[in-house]
């Protein structure tokens, strides 16, 4: 009892927890991750691309689609292997390997296939930090689990805020194809370092437990040799996986298909190109207000009600846009609408660890979020298909309002949490316990 004290003193002297500094590394990671790098940039490059080549800007965005699919694809194999392995032994390989493909980029030749070559591979490297990060936090933190991955969720957007302009400020100084040097370099010159020094997987190798909890002696249970949880079988064969599935892909339909269609959706309802941005961007401020702010209050709060009014505000703002809104009425939507999507990727993360628990949480993490990214796929063609053919957008949007509304209704089936023991066994020479 004497040597466990001692092991957690560190914890009772009010010193800032290490897991904070575990929630700034993973922020890192993820502000020069597939989201910032590849998605956030998209447009920049589209043009330069297209005058380069002469590729036409339907072709270029069949790019975009191919990544996504093979990323959804990827998404629960890597995180199988992010299982097995571990988070380090997924994330540093795919860190490196993501960084010299965007840097490949500045070998890029005429051909549109070799392009569409580069995007899927960027899908396949980019499936597995997301799922690995989510569960490092997620074994740090558990009482304040959904704060932590907002906080390092918002990470994404504090690098989709930075890197599009810093990219078209290099190209339009160097070229686009140093600019792709450029931010592949910064990717593994930053990230590698950083992960790879910091990055410590489970509270328990540095003698700590999660929260920063002091545990007692008479509560340290026998190790089994794997963590609680569900196999990724046995969640495929419970209702909460599929409600789970259904509403993020349906919630995803909707969001991404209008949010990409944003800009020429305001400016034919008359707002000017200049409006039709500062709206983008206010979205999104919106998601990252609504990582933080989603994070926490899942930990107050039931997560599927806490889905539930991020959704219902979804569809709010779909709603404004059916209805022609314009002018503050489309900040307020595109505002709703990123608070939505922000807080719904710490929403999927909180829910597979509290419904299934840790022990294959990458595999269950990934299938649950290909869902989310196969309706991020599928949503802006619809968008595209009902413009083309009604002339406007708003059959679509009253579509999306349904879809958005029906994911709200299979979040209120949800059931409770099940309760998962963390089942460790004591190390005596360090009086703590060691997983």
């Amino acid at each position: 009892m004497a040597l466990l004290a001692m092991a957690t003193k560190e914890q009772q002297s009010g010193t800032v927890f290490h897991g904070w500094w575990i929630v700034l590394v993973v922020g890192v990671g993820l502000s020069l991750s597939y989201g910032p790098i590849i998605v956030a940039t998209f447009g920049v490059f589209l043009k330069p691309l297209s005058q380069e080549f002469g590729w036409s800007r339907t072709g270029i965005s069949l790019a975009f689609s191919l990544g996504n699919l093979m990323f959804s694809g990827a998404l629960p194999l890597i995180g199988r292997l992010v299982d097995r392995l571990g988070a380090r032994t997924v994330i540093l390989p795919s860190v490196l390997i993501f960084g010299l493909s965007v840097m490949s980029f500045y070998l890029l030749t005429a051909s549109l296939w070799h392009f569409y070559a580069l995007y899927l591979l960027l899908g396949v490297v980019n499936s597995g930090p997301l799922s690995a990060y989510s569960k490092v936090i997620s074994r740090w933190f558990d009482q304040q689990r959904g704060l932590a991955l907002g906080l390092a969720m918002a990470g994404m957007g504090v690098g989709s805020f930075i890197i599009p302009p810093l990219a078209q400020a290099l190209i339009t100084t160097v070229g686009w194809r140093q600019a792709y040097v450029f931010l592949g370099l910064l990717v593994i010159g930053i990230t590698m370092p950083v992960v790879g020094v910091f990055l410590k997987e489970t509270p328990q190798r540095m003698g700590l437990w999660p929260d920063g909890a002091i545990v007692a002696a008479a509560g340290v249970a026998k190790r089994t040799g794997q963590e609680p949880g569900l196999s990724g079988r046995e969640a495929w064969h419970t209702g909460a996986f599929w409600l789970m599935v259904g509403a993020f892909f349906l919630q995803s339909v909707g969001f991404h298909g209008y949010y990409l269609h944003l800009v020429p959706l305001l400016t034919d309802h008359g707002a000017s190109v200049q409006s039709a941005a500062l709206v983008m961007s206010l979205g999104a401020v919106g998601g990252m207000l609504g990582r933080v702010g989603g994070g926490y209050l899942l930990d107050r709060f039931f997560a599927p009600y806490v889905a539930v009014c991020f959704f219902c505000g979804s569809a709010l703002g779909i709603f404004l846009l059916w209805s022609g809104a314009v002018g503050s009425l489309a900040f307020v939507a595109a505002f709703l609408g990123g608070l939505g999507v922000g807080a719904e990727l710490d929403i999927i993360a909180y829910m597979v660890s509290r419904y299934f628990g840790l022990r294959a949480f990458g595999e269950i993490y990934g299938y649950v979020f290909a869902a989310f990214t196969l309706g991020g796929v599928i949503g802006p063609p619809l968008m595209g298909i009902g413009f083309d053919s009604t002339g406007s957008y708003s059959p679509v949007l009253g579509g999306f309002v349904v879809t958005t509304l029906m994911a709200v209704g299979l979040m209120t089936q949800m059931g409770p949490y099940r309760v998962w023991e963390a089942e460790v066994e004591p190390v005596v020479a360090a009086g703590i316990a060691r997983v």
